[in-house]
């Protein structure tokens, strides 16, 4: 051990999460065998209530920082934000080459290009099916489906040993955009012997399989029709064959369709640098909006996580400068809701149920295909490849366990459950966690990263909840309060609420009271104000503010 955690030893074949596998979403996955290291995924994931001020959340790759000389690459299974957020936060601190296939690499282009680093990054685009040879790691993309175009598992081979990486994925031989599944190559992975399969865990809890694209535009023409105002369908940004999906429905009912949202599109126009969506009506601009009858728009708003800067929270709060919906128009939700994004998914829906707009949900109609496998898809899979070890990755707890339960059940030999920073040595000898990293988590701060559990998100939260409380003290030229002490409030009292002159006496007493060599001291008049300040506002208010204080001498 040493101060950042195991140190595995050059013949250790070994798999160590930073983010992924704690949550869905953030993924940060290294590989380690004879000295050297690859990364796959770097992403982030989202702030809520629980971080106020912040948005957006990254993997700390403070473990792998040490040994970046020998991260030999960073390879990319697909473009979601979970998968590649976090390359402009976090590239700097790692400094290696990254490898993705074609679209993945377009939309990592952007990312770098929108904060000037797209001249310092060795970016090494790969047809998939071509072996990339790094050292001791043979590296190749091995075509999948998702809800997004080029999304690949990877396949890394080192000495004796192959570990099939899944990314995200399903089974849908319909997908609308990209290709299909390359199913002779799992079958050959099968052929060849998996040592570890380290596999998507996000849709363990759904029984039957999760459905084609092309299973959507029917019902969404038919709900489509039923409607007679303004539809809002909200969606990923990312999600490009939904995209099409709601085009093609919207042009089946007479409608034009507007995207609304920046990153839709950002995302449209890479789509149609690489081909897709040029089958579909050109979109319309949310400026557009305005001059088409109600009956005669569909439009695709980013926000549909309930993200408060996306334009569907604007719309809510009728705060967006082009789009608005009223009584009679529809908003339909045509995405699952990601865990931990209940609460702000439901402010929204609630604010529009209030202006007597209609919500229409998953629940309520066939709106949404996931693009993760259920657990049927998952125990075919299994059945492919047959690896004889299985890794649960991307989800939560529960996800991870229910998948192990499921890999078991499929007769994988061994199953290690890992969490973010489990160092998991996969061969030689049994599977098995030999040591552990103590992860941690940055956020974007405006235009720095704070460690989430620092003193400054922590006392963020404390004065989101306990308020402030500052006191400014003025002594004269012989250290005594040359009048009382001033207190303000923020976040505790309502205006005129309160009367804090006794509080002031009180602490203009205790520092008159003190020894004239201990006056003399900033530090030990503050500490004593502090300490007065907080047993009175715990005992009379039961609050704990973040308390100020200043020291005035004239």
């Amino acid at each position: 051990m040493n101060d950042l955690g195991y140190t595995p030893k050059p013949d250790e074949l070994i798999f160590l999460p930073l983010g992924g596998s704690s949550e869905i979403g953030m993924n940060l996955n290294l590989y380690h065998f004879a000295g050297k290291w690859l990364m796959v995924d770097l992403g982030i994931t989202f702030g809520d209530d629980t971080t106020p001020g912040i948005e957006v959340l990254v993997p700390n790759p403070k473990y792998i920082e040490k040994y970046k000389k020998n991260l030999l690459g960073i390879f990319i299974t697909h473009g979601h934000e979970d998968h590649i957020g976090a390359i402009p936060y976090l590239w700097e601190r790692l400094n290696c080459p990254i490898y993705a296939t074609s679209f993945t690499m377009s939309l990592i282009r952007r990312k770098l290009s929108d904060t000037n680093l797209l001249d310092n990054v060795e970016l090494i685009e790969v047809p998939p099916s071509k072996q990339i040879k790094l050292g001791p790691f043979s590296v190749e993309f091995v075509s999948l489906a998702h809800s997004i175009p080029d999304p690949n598992g990877i396949l890394i081979k080192c000495g004796d040993y192959s570990i099939f990486h899944t990314g995200d994925w399903k089974f849908d031989d319909s997908p609308q955009i990209g290709g299909k599944t390359d199913y002779s190559k799992l079958e050959e992975l099968s052929l060849n012997g998996i040592t570890a399969m380290v596999a998507d865990s996000t849709n363990v809890d759904l029984l039957n399989k999760t459905g084609s694209e092309a299973e959507l535009i029917e019902p969404l023409n038919e709900l489509f029709a039923q409607q007679t105002g303004r539809i809002a369908v909200a969606c990923f940004a990312s999600n490009v064959a939904r995209l099409r999906t709601i085009a093609l429905s919207a042009e089946a009912n007479d409608r034009h369709t507007a995207l609304v949202g920046r990153s839709l599109w950002k995302m449209y126009e890479v789509a149609k640098e690489h081909g897709y969506l040029l089958d579909v009506p050109e979109f319309l601009s949310e400026k557009d909006v305005g001059y088409l009858p109600n009956d005669k728009i569909v439009m695709i708003c980013t926000g549909s996580q309930g993200e408060p800067r996306a334009a569907l929270s604007r719309i809510a709060a009728r705060a967006h400068p082009h789009v608005s919906l009223n009584i009679g128009d529809t908003v339909i939700f045509s995405s699952r809701e990601i865990p931990g994004n209940e609460l702000a998914i439901r402010r929204i829906q609630d604010r529009f149920i209030s202006q007597g707009v209609k919500i229409v949900t998953e629940n309520d109609a066939h709106v949404h295909v996931s693009g993760h496998p259920s657990s049927e898809e998952m125990t075919a899979l299994y059945q492919i490849i047959k690896p004889k070890i299985a890794i649960p990755v991307h989800g939560e707890a529960r996800h991870l366990v229910k998948h192990a339960d499921l890999a078991r059940s499929c007769q994988v030999p061994e199953v290690v459950v890992p969490r973010n920073g489990s160092v998991i040595k996969l061969a030689p000898g049994a599977a098995k966690e030999v040591g552990s990293v103590v992860p941690s988590v940055f956020a974007v701060d405006g235009k720095r990263l704070v460690v989430l559990d620092g003193k400054v998100i922590k006392e963020r939260k404390k004065l989101l909840f306990n308020g402030t409380v500052t006191a400014t003290v003025i002594l004269n030229n012989l250290s005594l309060c040359h009048q009382s002490p001033v207190l303000s409030s923020v976040g505790i009292f309502e205006e005129g609420d309160c009367d804090l002159r006794d509080i002031t006496h009180e602490l203009e007493y205790a520092i008159n009271d003190i020894s004239s060599p201990k006056r003399q001291s900033d530090q030990f008049i503050t500490e004593m104000v502090e300490k007065i300040l907080r047993r009175v506002f715990r005992t009379r208010y039961e609050k704990r503010p973040v308390i100020l204080v200043h020291v005035v001498r004239i």
